[in-house]
């Protein structure tokens, strides 16, 4: 992992702690919230029921004093009490029921097949005597409120059930009314559906600015390692500049080190060993010894090796007439050492190129005509220079060999290293390198724009 990937992770993984932390707590205070006003809702809602419910018994009792303070406990009374009670509905599932406080069912308005029956030992799903609950309620304390399960009217399915009741003691009764609960419990479902949805919103609300966030550090992070890497591309092409400049100015100082030290101690030394010959052969009239003949001649052969090797190094004709001679000098050599044809095509008005656009072309065509000598197996091979004020200089060297995998010479870590240097040459000053390979045909040009070879004007 390299420095800027361990600081875009340094400046994520923080980000995505506190934002998992962050969720976490909002999940679980909108969890409590939604608990807290759940139960605060369900209190409010049956403190309201138990309320309506002692309003309706009250108001119902109200409505039968005048007949129980009458001091008349016959039947007649009672029957019209009971009547009194059962004309006192509201709504579907609203209604008042009348027990004895022995169980026995005296007026229900809704069920009334359960008339005349006695329900003492009447049990609920859960196991609760109902009946027996219910007496016992409305002998405390004047009433009371007991939850209970009962057949809903409007339904006909058991449903949970709030009760009021009261006694009438003087006639042994029971009196009450409910209201049926399985309403609220559909009011909490919906409510905690509602509570799950606002979290489950919040959540994502979370989510959707994490991942803006990442998205934000992810496109600071690209840009800024794509700025990185333009800045560290042009130190490095700069940095490849100044190692190839620095190469062809030690190159230029060993040739003429090379041509103006050495090639002169040479030709001194040839002139003097000259001398020599021509005065031992006044003096004694021989001829000469076969082994000075010798050193003259391995001496000469010096001579011209030198000044090829420092030709090689650094052309004079490059600094001095330009590209064009200089290639032209390339070629004429590269022809005399046989095997390969050449011929060279200079195309457009030459103009004056910088000195690392010169030299960078020069070694391109040193290393593309060394690699046709070794591996093309061609017959001939073809220079072409055009120049062009608006486009460039353009630099074209063409075989007739047997080509190349150009894919898997470049691949190869052992293989195109000159290739590599050639490619390295050009982007080091703004060019562009384009090669082609085929059985017969093998090209490789070389593009520099006119705003990066022409040289500028003093």
């Amino acid at each position: 992992m390299n420095l800027r990937t361990k600081i875009v992770a340094l400046a994520v993984a923080p980000l995505l702690i506190a934002l998992v932390l962050v969720a976490l707590a909002v999940r679980h205070q909108e969890h409590d919230l939604a608990q807290r006003e759940r139960a605060l809702i369900e209190r409010s809602y049956m403190d309201q029921r138990r309320s309506e419910l002692r309003s309706y018994v009250d108001l119902a009792v109200s409505n039968l004093l005048p007949l129980y303070e009458s001091g008349q406990d016959d039947e007649a009374t009672r029957n019209e009490a009971l009547r009194r009670l059962a004309a006192l509905n509201y709504g579907d599932d609203g209604y008042f029921f009348v027990y004895d406080l022995e169980g026995n069912s005296l007026m229900h308005s809704r069920q009334p097949e359960l008339v005349g029956k006695n329900l003492w030992e009447l049990r609920d799903s859960r196991g609760r005597y109902t009946i027996q609950e219910l007496i016992k309620g409305a002998k405390e304390n004047g009433g009371g409120y007991i939850e209970y399960e009962w057949r809903k009217p409007s339904s006909a399915q058991m449903a949970p059930k709030l009760g009021y009741v009261t006694a009438l003691p003087r006639w042994n009764w029971m009196v009450g009314t409910g209201l049926y609960l399985d309403d609220i419990q559909s009011t909490m479902d919906t409510l905690d559906r509602q509570m799950n949805a606002n979290v489950t919103a919040t959540l994502l609300w979370i989510a959707g600015i994490a991942a803006l966030c990442l998205g934000v550090v992810s496109a600071a992070g690209l840009l800024l390692n794509l700025s990185e890497h333009r800045t560290a591309e042009a130190k490095l092409r700069l940095l490849a500049r100044r190692v190839v400049q620095s190469q062809e100015e030690e190159r230029g100082h060993l040739a003429r080190e090379l041509h103006d030290g050495t090639s002169q101690t040479l030709v001194s030394a040839k002139l003097l060993i000259e001398s020599a010959v021509e005065s031992l052969d006044r003096q004694q009239h021989t001829t000469t010894p076969p082994a000075l003949a010798k050193a003259l001649q391995r001496l000469n052969d010096s001579l011209i090796e030198v000044r090829r090797i420092s030709h090689r190094l650094r052309p004079a004709l490059l600094d001095t007439l330009g590209l064009p001679a200089a290639l032209e000098r390339l070629v004429d050599e590269f022809r005399e050492e046989g095997g390969v044809d050449a011929s060279m095509m200079v195309g457009g008005e030459s103009f004056e190129l910088q000195p690392e656009v010169k030299t960078a072309l020069f070694r391109l065509t040193q290393e593309a005509l060394t690699n046709v000598r070794k591996h093309a197996h061609a017959q001939h091979v073809h220079i072409a220079l055009n120049f062009d004020d608006e486009e460039g200089v353009r630099l074209e060297v063409s075989d007739d060999g047997t080509g190349f995998d150009i894919q898997a010479v470049q691949l190869d870590p052992r293989r195109g290293i000159g290739l590599r240097n050639m490619r390295e040459r050009m982007e080091a000053i703004g060019g562009r390198l384009t090669m082609n390979s085929n059985a017969g045909r093998t090209s490789i040009e070389a593009e520099v724009p006119a705003r990066s070879a022409k040289a500028q004007a003093a």
